[in-house]
């Protein structure tokens, strides 16, 4: 019981000792470690991150209207005094987010799923709404505040240590939620204070469910981080009434020119940037090929290209290698990812000089006082790797199992590095991506008449009602504007 006490007050003289800060949005006094110079590093230092494994999206009128819309939010807001940037990176999913310090992202998805500016303005001032209410700061603080609790209970009561901790994991979603609702209540407010209609911003709400729903994406809403679409739908629409009732004026939506500034946005993956068709990835820029195994599950990025065996016990990476040399490149990958070289021999793949390099990842060096983990085939991570030279640049492409699994699965590695090839078909080398075009409505009719009328397939009805924000049998005039897709 005395060493209990004393970890208490212990932990009391260190809690004690955390500054405190006024929160600028809910005026409260609050526990928080991160200084406001820190908070711009992140950003400064994340920012470079984001833009390797996304990309930007080159759009000077989307890029000039979020800066122009952006820098106005940011002067009403809480925060004015932070040096905000405003970006669109170049992904298809339907997504926007904030990282401290003033750094604030959308999607080009995103921004194609718009269908008006109001509900841009209304996710601007949501994600706004995270840095000027410190939601990361404060996230960081609860978790390391809540461990500490979870850990003290754990080592007074062991026998409740497992249940506590599962209950402090509970506990940092359920502040995440929190933060999304608030966010969602700044987003009114400064979507509002600029002038917009933030009862749009609801809407879009049900532009997320519906995207989920499609997907098959939705989860229990206590195992989630943000809430459910349907219920911020219902909350912030009476957000926004009861903000328009306090503060009565004209707020605008402005559909026609959001609709006329996105046309001819890139919709969906972007074949310049690689696409996988009948089990084969082309990359038409870098001008290569190689097949994916049937029933594998794939990830593109910039950055790298991943692939998995639908069991989860193999999967492949292609990404540059690092250096100027197969030799260099080796000995990098090496070093970098603490391996033990196995075999390794110099090979030609159709044409192209390559080395094959059969290695464990090493296990990391244990800290003073951890016990030494138990080496074994299970989880110890072998790899196969393939660097290849290939056009000017060395491609490092990784099979990866555990050492227990590997040999019945060399062969699938094996399969896809030796199909590396030079892209010489003129289809794949020339595809271009599909694109939201906007144009009037021909005809007076439902959505899914006009949509008939304007030659669009029905298997992608669906997918078109969700891109404009429609239902099938919505009434639709004859001159409105509609988005469809063209490639």
């Amino acid at each position: 019981m005395q060493s209990i006490l004393t970890r208490a007050l212990i932990a009391g003289f260190l809690l004690g000792g955390l500054a405190c800060s006024r929160n600028p949005v809910t005026g409260k006094r609050e526990v928080i470690l991160m200084s406001k110079e820190q908070e711009i590093a992140i950003g400064q230092q994340s920012h470079p991150s984001v833009v390797a494994s996304m990309g930007l999206y080159e759009d000077k009128k989307l890029q000039d209207f979020i800066n122009e819309k952006g820098k106005a939010m940011a002067a009403i807001s809480h925060r004015p005094d932070l040096p905000y940037q405003f970006y669109i990176v170049d992904s298809p999913v339907v997504n926007a987010f904030a990282v401290p310090g003033g750094y604030v992202y959308f999607t080009r998805g995103i921004m194609a799923h718009f269908n008006n500016e109001a509900e841009f303005a209304g996710v601007l001032g949501h994600e706004i709404g995270h840095i000027t209410a410190r939601h990361s700061a404060r996230q960081q603080t609860s978790q390391l505040l809540g461990t500490l609790g979870a850990i003290g209970v754990a080592i007074a009561v062991p026998q409740l240590g497992e249940s506590v901790m599962q209950g402090a994991q509970v506990l940092f979603l359920k502040y995440s939620r929190d933060h999304e609702s608030e966010s969602d209540k700044i987003g009114v407010e400064y979507s509002s204070k600029i002038g917009y209609n933030a009862v749009e911003m609801a809407n879009f709400f049900g532009t997320i469910k519906r995207i989920q729903d499609n997907a098959g994406q939705a989860v229990p809403t206590f195992l989630s981080t943000h809430p459910d679409p349907g219920n911020r739908l219902t909350r912030v629409q009476g957000l926004a009434k009861e903000f328009q009732a306090a503060n009565p004026r004209q707020y605008a939506v402005e559909r026609d020119r959001y609709l006329r500034m996105i046309d001819g946005i890139v919709y969906g993956e972007d074949p310049k940037q690689g696409f996988v068709e009948n089990n084969m990835f082309y990359h038409p820029v870098l001008k290569f090929q190689f097949p994916v195994p049937q029933g594998w599950k794939h990830q593109n990025s910039p950055e790298q290209f991943q692939m998995g065996a639908a069991d989860g016990k193999s999967a492949m990476i292609l990404m540059l290698a690092k250096g100027n040399s197969l030799d260099e490149a080796a000995q990098t990958m090496v070093k970098e990812l603490n391996l033990k070289v196995l075999e390794n021999g110099r090979t030609t793949i159709n044409g192209n000089p390559a080395l094959v390099i059969i290695s464990q990842q090493q296990p990391q060096q244990q800290q003073q006082g951890q016990p030494q983990q138990q080496q074994s085939a299970q989880n110890t991570l072998q790899l196969a790797t393939w660097l290849i030279q290939y056009n000017g640049g060395i491609y490092a492409l990784h099979g990866l199992s555990s050492a227990a699994d590997f040999n019945s699965r060399l062969n699938s590695f094996r399969s896809v590095a030796e199909n590396f090839r030079a892209l010489t078909d003129r289809e794949k080398l020339n595809r271009q991506p599909e694109r939201v075009q906007v144009v009037q409505a021909p005809r007076d009719g439902s959505f899914r008449d006009v949509m008939s009328a304007l030659n669009m397939p029905s298997n992608r009805l669906e997918e078109l009602g969700t891109l404009n924000s429609m239902r099938a049998d919505d009434r639709v005039n004859r001159g409105m504007l509609v988005k469809v897709i063209q490639r």
